[in-house]
């Protein structure tokens, strides 16, 4: 039989190869950025009773069921009790909030969603990351992932498995 007689194969597909892709565990849901600055005198000083007066009169039910970052634009110092002031007005709607920006966000919901994962189904087997996505994945989720799978997997690589770079191999 010659070559142009035998039926592809698709190596890639009949591999041994598990694919963890992140993209899997992104949390759905709006992500929100909410700045403390607004409620700051000239956007550096905190009244406090001013800023109670501002978080009493805010419409606190536009955050229902959003991921929220807050944040200070300028360079005020905040003390830790408005956050956490903010925090107890918004505790009702959103399903988490944060202190940073969206990258921390999303850090954040990817480690609560990986914290969630069985990770021992990827014992002993080959298992590629998977690098490509239609959705924002943080870094961060890349390096949990490589801490989350390498006491189980045999091997990790990273990409797509038909260029995967190597990154782990246990020991014999």
């Amino acid at each position: 039989m010659q070559s142009e007689d035998l039926p592809i194969e698709n190596r890639v597909a009949n591999s041994a190869l598990e694919t963890f892709n992140l993209e899997d565990h992104y949390p759905s849901g709006q992500r929100t950025t909410l700045d403390l600055s607004q409620w700051l005198y000239e956007g550096f000083i905190l009244k406090e009773k001013d800023f109670r007066a501002a978080l009493k009169a805010h419409d606190w039910s536009q955050y229902q069921d959003q991921y929220l970052a807050l944040f200070c634009s300028t360079d005020a110092i905040v003390p830790a009790w408005a956050y956490i002031l903010v925090t107890a007005q918004l505790g009702p709607f959103v399903k988490t909030v944060i202190i940073g920006d969206l990258e921390a966000l999303e850090s954040h919901l990817y480690q609560a969603a990986m914290a969630q994962i069985d990770w021992s189904a990827y014992q002993d087997k080959a298992v590629i990351i998977k690098g490509c996505s239609q959705k924002h994945v943080p870094k961060n989720a890349y390096l949990w992932a490589m801490t989350a799978l390498q006491p189980y997997a045999k091997s990790i690589m990273y990409g797509e498995a038909c260029s995967a770079v190597p990154l782990y191999k246990r020991g014999r």
